[in-house]
């Protein structure tokens, strides 16, 4: 059993001691650990080309055109059975070095894209997927914050960890916590978030969100959209649409069972979507082989160009 900490801040700094301290109460449940610090890595953007949900859905594998560090993280992640973040907050969401991940990520690390891909294989089309790619994961975050804001880092936690379909153990946010590792009630906090996470990993088919239930009784997010169509509300982590209701003095979000099938954190939901990918794609790409689409792009070409740094 093996688990792996990333911290997203500076070197030495509350997001590196939140890890250590995980690493450390997971160590005395006997796991084998390894930390990692984002900022050390050179991980480029997202470029947005697709060429990755492309190349799965084609039966090439998952490629990514960009060449640096995230094949080394990743493969550092899918040697774990169990990952723990620990995160600044920016701007009220998590730092840029994890938004990162998260775009690199999906979706070409997509659960039900990695399904697909395999099922290509078997039928004797296209590469074969990583197994470790098919296989569950236990998951469990940290938010380091200066202040009480309240912030989508949760909700962005969530989406993170829905992409391969991963299992959410804990995921909490430490408020006013500029002197985190000077905090024993918090230091002692990552410490329990270490050993559950360790014990999920021991067992991950039996394994339980350790958190606080949230609002979304299906995903615990707290997050949402409200349509303006009365009570109508769509989670904006899982993205199930119900109504939100007032009973006994508690905010609750209702939906119909039949929502679970659209889930984005499901098997089934991320058929639907990677079904929508596909046909989408198709449509696109007739589009772009047009004339009228390529004299568009000739006539943006000739309009403007971007201006440069001078170097």
């Amino acid at each position: 059993m093996k688990v792996l900490a990333i911290s997203g801040g500076t070197k030495n700094g509350g997001n590196d001691a939140m890890c250590k301290e995980a690493l450390k109460g997971a160590k005395n449940q006997g796991a084998e650990i390894e930390f990692i610090r984002l900022l050390d890595l050179d991980i480029k953007p997202c470029t947005g080309c697709t060429a990755c949900v492309q190349s799965i859905l084609n039966g090439r594998g998952n490629m990514c055109v960009l060449k640096d560090d995230f094949n080394w993280l990743l493969d550092k992640i899918y040697d774990a059975d169990g990952i723990i973040y620990s995160i600044p907050i920016f701007e009220k969401g998590p730092s840029g070095s994890f938004r990162t991940i998260m775009d690199r990520f999906g979706p070409r690390m997509g659960r039900a894209h990695q399904v697909i891909a395999n099922e290509l294989f078997k039928q004797g089309k296209g590469k074969p997927v990583d197994p470790r790619f098919l296989k569950d994961k236990v998951i469990s975050f940290m938010a380091v914050g200066g202040s009480e804001w309240c912030t989508s880092v949760q909700c962005d936690f969530g989406i993170h960890a829905l992409t391969p379909m991963w299992k959410i153990i804990n995921n909490e946010v430490f408020s006013w916590s500029l002197g985190i590792a000077a905090d024993d009630k918090k230091i002692a906090r990552a410490n329990e978030i270490g050993v559950n996470i360790a014990k999920a990993a021991a067992d991950i088919e039996h394994a339980e969100y350790k958190g606080e239930a949230g609002i979304c009784p299906h995903c615990h997010s707290r997050n949402f959209y409200i349509t303006g169509e009365n009570t109508k509300a769509i989670c904006c982590l899982c993205g199930i649409e119900g109504h939100v209701a007032i009973v006994d003095n508690q905010v609750k979000f209702e939906f119909n069972d039949e929502q679970l099938k659209h889930a984005h954190d499901t098997m089934e939901g991320q058929f639907i979507h990677a079904d929508d990918i596909r046909r989408n794609t198709a449509k696109a790409m007739e589009k772009l082989k047009s004339d009228e689409f390529k004299k568009r792009v000739a006539e943006y070409k000739e309009f403007i160009t971007a201006s440069m740094p001078e170097k």
